[in-house]
Parts: C-alpha cells; sequence; structure tokens
C-alpha cells in the first residue's frame, strides 16, 4: 500500500465528547480520500474519548490511534504524531475545530502546481459553540516579516513531513507557542510558501480557548518572544524582541552597525505652516526631530532646497545638523521625483532614506527600525507608520486593488491595531509612501531612481512596483512612527494623466496579495476612493523578477 499524500495529527487530551465527535466528522467528510489520521491520546484521565476513537479505527484503517503512557502536554503528544505519520505531508488539526470539506482537497491541488512547496497555510474564521462562523481572516501571501510578529500562518499549516523531522519537530519549552517556533523554523528552509486563499478552517471559539480570549494563555507569548528572537539569531539578525501591547503580538527593536552610513534626503523649499497652534518652518522640525529621536550617529542630512528657499532657513539648518548637513540647491521647476534622485546622488551613505520636510519623527529610535530590515538581502525597500496631526493614520503601507491605489486604514486611530494585528506588526506590503521609505543604494540604483516623469504624483506607487519587479521584498514598518503634515506644503490633487501613467506601466491594479480589501476596504473615505478611481480597464501585467515563495 503506498503512503498517503497527508497525515492529519492530532493530540487529543479530554475534550468534550460531542465537539470532538464534530471534528471527526469534518475530517471523515473530506471531498480527498488520500489521508491517514493518527490520533494521539496524551493520557486523558476518562477513557470514554479513547475508547470511541478505538471504535473508529477499527472501521476505517486510515484512522491510527497513538496512546501515551503518561501526560507529556501538546509538545510530546504531537512530536508522537510526527514520529508516527507516513505521509508526505502533514496537516495539523487541534482536537476541537473543523475543517472544511474540501480542506484537503484545497491543499492537494496547490501541491499539484508546486513540486517544490514545503510549507501551505490557508485562511481560516472562527466557530462559536453553537456552530455560528465568524471573523473570517483573509491572509496575506507569504510574510516572513509579519510572522515574526505574529504567528498568523496558524490554521491549515500543512508542512512536508522530511522537512518537519529536518528541523527536529516541536521543541520543548516553547507551550503554546510550539506552532509558532515550528513555522518559523520549517519557512527558514523551506523552498516555496504557499497560501492557499481559502476558508478551510474553523477555530473554535470556546471558552477558555485561544480562539476565543488570546490572554487565556499567557505563557504562550512569553514563549512566542523566544521563538521570535530564537529566529533573529539564527539568521544573524541584529535586534531584539519585546512584547507588543496585545498578548501575541511582537515587536523587533532593530540594531545597525555603527559603521553603516544612513543618508537622509529631505527636498524642501523651506515653507511654514501652522502645526499644533504654532508657526513652524517645516524643514527644521523635520531635522531636529529626525536627529533627536535615533542613536545611530552616522548620519549625513541632504537637504535638496529649491532656490528661492531662504537663507535663514538653511542657516538655522547648519545650526541644528552641524556637520550632518549637506545643503544642495535644485534650479529646476518642481519636480519631486528629479530632486529625490539629485538627492541620492549627491548623498554618500549605504542606506538612502526619503523623507519629506513636513514630518515631525515620534518613535524612538526610528532609523534603526526603518533602515535595519535593509541588511536582509531580500529586503529592497521599508516605509514608516504616518498620523495627521489629529493622531490618526495617514499612512499605513499602500493597497493596489480594485483599480485604485489606496492608503489602507486610513482615519484608524494610533491606538488601534488593525484588523487581526495589522497595524500592529511589522509587515510585507505590495507599497509604501515616499513621505518616508528606505532603501539600500545599489537597489535605488539598480530600479533607476524615481521617474521623473511623474513630478508630483504615483512616483512612489511606480517606484514600489520597481522594487516589486526587481524581485525584493518591501516592509511596512510599525514601530517607525512620525506626523505628517500632509498638504501643507503641496498641492495633493491628482491630475488623470498620472494615474494613466502608472496603468499604462502596470496594468489595472486588481488584487493586493499583502493587504486584501477585505480587510482594508471599509476604512477608506468614500470621498478618497472618488478621487483615486482609475478610468483605464486593462488586465495586470505579469510583473517579472517575482520571488519562488509565495
Amino acid at each position: 500500500m503506498s503512503a498517503p499524500l497527508f497525515s492529519i495529527v492530532t493530540p487529543v487530551y479530554e475534550p468534550p465528547l460531542e465537539v470532538f465527535q464534530e471534528t471527526f466528522a469534518s475530517v471523515l467528510a473530506q471531498d480527498l480520500d488520500d489521508w491517514e489520521w493518527i490520533l494521539v491520546d496524551d493520557a486523558s484521565p476518562s477513557p470514554q474519548v479513547r475508547e470511541w476513537i478505538r471504535e473508529q479505527a477499527a472501521t476505517d484503517p486510515r484512522i491510527r490511534l497513538v496512546e501515551r503512557a503518561h501526560n507529556g502536554h501538546i509538545v510530546q503528544a504531537t512530536n508522537d504524531g510526527v514520529a508516527a505519520a507516513t505521509g508526505e505531508f502533514l496537516a495539523f488539526v487541534d482536537h476541537d475545530d473543523l475543517l472544511t470539506p474540501d480542506a484537503l482537497e484545497a491543499m492537494a491541488r496547490h501541491i499539484a502546481e508546486h513540486d517544490d512547496v514545503d510549507y501551505l497555510y490557508s485562511d481560516e474564521d472562527k466557530a462559536d459553540a453553537d456552530g455560528t462562523l465568524h471573523s473570517p481572516f483573509r491572509k496575506p501571501t507569504w510574510s516572513p516579516e509579519r510572522l515574526r510578529g505574529q504567528m498568523y500562518t496558524s490554521h491549515l499549516s500543512v508542512m512536508r513531513t522530511s522537512l518537519v523531522r529536518e528541523v527536529g519537530a516541536l521543541r520543548e519549552g516553547y507551550d503554546g507557542s510550539q506552532d509558532h517556533d515550528l513555522a518559523l523554523r520549517v519557512s527558514e528552509r523551506a523552498r516555496r510558501v504557499v497560501h492557499v486563499a481559502q476558508v478551510l478552517y474553523h477555530w473554535r471559539a470556546i471558552a477558555g480557548s485561544a480562539a476565543a480570549d488570546i490572554d487565556a494563555k499567557p505563557y504562550a507569548t512569553i514563549a512566542g518572544q523566544r521563538a521570535v528572537q530564537d529566529q533573529l539569531d539564527r539568521l544573524g539578525i541584529a535586534g531584539r524582541v519585546e512584547q507588543g501591547r496585545e498578548a501575541g503580538r511582537y515587536v523587533i527593536q532593530r540594531d545597525l552597525d555603527p559603521s553603516v552610513k544612513v543618508s537622509v534626503i529631505i527636498p524642501t523649499l523651506g515653507s511654514s505652516a501652522l502645526v499644533f497652534g504654532e508657526h513652524r518652518v517645516l524643514v527644521e522640525e523635520t531635522v531636529r526631530s529626525a536627529l533627536a529621536k535615533t542613536d545611530h550617529d552616522n548620519v549625513e542630512i541632504v537637504v535638496v532646497h529649491d532656490t528661492p528657499t531662504p537663507e535663514a532657513v538653511l542657516e538655522r539648518l547648519r545650526e541644528i545638523a552641524g556637520d550632518k548637513l549637506v545643503l544642495e540647491e535644485f534650479t529646476q521647476p518642481f519636480n519631486f521625483s528629479a530632486k529625490c534622485n539629485v538627492g541620492a546622488l549627491v548623498a554618500t551613505g549605504e542606506r538612502l532614506v526619503f523623507l519629506n520636510d513636513d514630518v515631525e519623527v515620534i518613535s524612538e529610535r526610528w532609523l534603526e527600525n526603518l533602515v535595519g530590515p535593509l541588511d536582509e538581502p531580500d529586503v529592497g525597500l521599508t516605509g514608516a507608520k504616518l498620523y495627521f496631526s489629529d493622531g490618526s493614520i495617514q499612512h499605513a503601507c499602500h493597497g493596489y486593488w480594485g483599480k485604485h491605489y489606496h492608503h489602507p486604514f486610513r482615519f484608524r486611530t494610533r491606538e488601534d491595531p488593525g484588523p487581526f494585528g495589522e497595524l500592529a506588526v511589522n509587515r510585507e506590503v505590495t507599497g509604501v509612501t515616499a513621505a518616508c521609505a528606505a532603501v539600500r543604494r545599489e537597489v535605488f540604483l539598480a530600479v533607476g531612481g524615481f521617474t521623473e516623469a511623474l513630478p508630483s504624483n504615483f512616483n512612489d506607487v511606480d517606484f514600489c512596483y520597481k522594487v516589486a519587479h526587481h524581485g525584493f521584498r518591501t516592509v511596512w514598518v510599525a514601530n517607525c512612527e512620525m506626523f505628517h503634515f500632509e498638504s501643507q506644503t503641496r498641492d495633493g490633487s491628482v491630475q488623470p494623466w498620472e494615474r494613466h501613467f502608472v496603468v499604462r506601466r502596470w496594468g489595472v491594479p486588481d488584487e493586493d496579495l499583502y493587504t486584501p480589501a477585505s480587510i482594508a476596504a471599509p476604512m477608506m473615505d468614500p470621498h478618497r476612493l472618488l478621487d483615486m478611481q482609475l478610468v483605464e480597464t486593462r488586465k495586470p501585467v505579469a510583473r517579472k523578477g517575482a520571488r519562488a515563495r509565495k
């Protein structure tokens, strides 16, 4: 008899029989028959469930019961199931949750499409005690940075059996976050990670479960923090992991090598505006706050100033930045892209940070956290979390979908973690705003800098497309925060030809793989949607240089 495609592994400990029977029924109802089910009873005190499993196993040879003599908790019980499995892939299912009938069939279909896939995960929702389904979690395409911030892949996880065994299966001492730790270790070695964009798993939200209350297992978040720190240490990523404001969320404080020179490029006209009830020269506060809120000393401030910029402003910038200041006069008509490109050519740093002159840095170590991810060779671009002056969100990534270019999550409060922690953790995104963005110099040159044919709007959208086109990840950094006094320095209106330019080059945005419209769209300002509407309807073009992992 040939080995099955899937070995479903389920540790069992004292579930209510009627709940467990529903789990059982959901597995038996699978459209695909190519599976075995390894149920590991972890020395449950009462024999009722164990005896019921024996009865089922006697009638279906695909069902196998492993009985532990002593309670070893979830790690040991799951590892017993991994050891007993004969399938090519492991599917991890809890003893009180539910699979959709097409769960294994959908996974098998994606495995058939990619012979190098080692890890697959699906969307999920929650099931109340009465069977009501709610809270669908539409997950992003493979997002390694987000996995460091939270265990987002979770259910349904399917992993190649040989790879799970190669990394040592689940580790002792990580109870409560043992699945997060395993996902981190498996994904490091996986040739391909695939997101199956279907709800295939119903997570039971019953009293005492993590689905109903993430604080139900406080030890789990400590274990998760250790698991993420372990990955940073394994991969040589300089930084430390802290607990987020919410349980199960982690904040990474990045470190920068002191020898790495960072060039902060700020285009300006030296304008003044009323901010928080006071008149200020915007670029002065931008430079002052940028230098005050970082511990990284190897910085130069490249100010690309239009000819009309008052000499008094330039003199005060000299006082604020001292020998870190580089002044470059821009004599041409207004062109934001050209000013950024000039600044990049004048700059001498290995890392380039583009910063609008109308921002005020809020968070400590903003520069370290923004620039740090660029040490990973496949990260090409990073962006920050920006707020309007009233503290509501102005920018938390770009979202490209439904024929529009969006600022998802706009107008949410600073304290709002967003749906499924979207605003509380670092994550891969399709794009970020050039109001605050960091890039490695070699990546900037490889993509050709900013497109000067777009002097005002959508130059950052085009830039983000170019970075992705060359196969690099773009990471939005939740703990790099600043105010952005948007539209106080320029006309923010969008011209139709600007939209058309981007559409002609990249196609009409259809579906954002990192920020699904179903999560972000309800918070969009309807007036902004009208303003951003595209009139062309051509199909999206395929992007070259796509990464192997999806």
